[in-house]
């Protein structure tokens, strides 16, 4: 993963008082590694973006938690173009015609399964097809 100079600094910043939730990035960091080593991240205000040649997935802390998403969590942002229904989906949008938008809700490790490297896979294709 191609990461900027002060990278793990910042990231430590992004998640400074929320140890549980920097473990489940860490988590989600190390299989985004794995699957795309040559993609480039970007720790940002509200969000650490995930590039190839576009953005094609983010992680963040939820700003407006739904009523039973649990206490600890990420949110997992993909793009795709059609649309996904799956459980593992919680909120799901089309910004554009052809063009959606989906986040998960992360609360553990376990999550980090086949389904969502299924998900983040075609979200790679999707923006390396852009």
């Amino acid at each position: 993963m191609n990461c900027p100079e002060h990278y793990f600094e910042d990231a430590l910043a992004f998640f400074d008082g929320k140890p549980q939730e920097l473990g489940l990035y860490e988590a989600l960091f190390a299989v985004l590694e794995e699957l795309f080593p040559e993609a480039r991240v970007k720790v940002q205000k509200s969000q650490i973006s995930f590039y190839g040649r576009h953005l094609f997935a983010a992680a963040s802390l939820p700003l407006r938690r739904k009523k039973d998403w649990p206490k600890v969590c990420i949110l997992l942002t993909f793009g795709l173009g059609e649309r996904k229904d799956s459980p593992r989906i919680a909120v799901a949008t089309e910004p554009y015609p052809g063009r959606w938008t989906y986040h998960v809700v992360l609360s553990q490790q376990s999550q980090l399964d086949e389904t969502i490297k299924g998900f983040l896979r075609e979200a790679w294709d999707f923006s390396q097809a852009k």
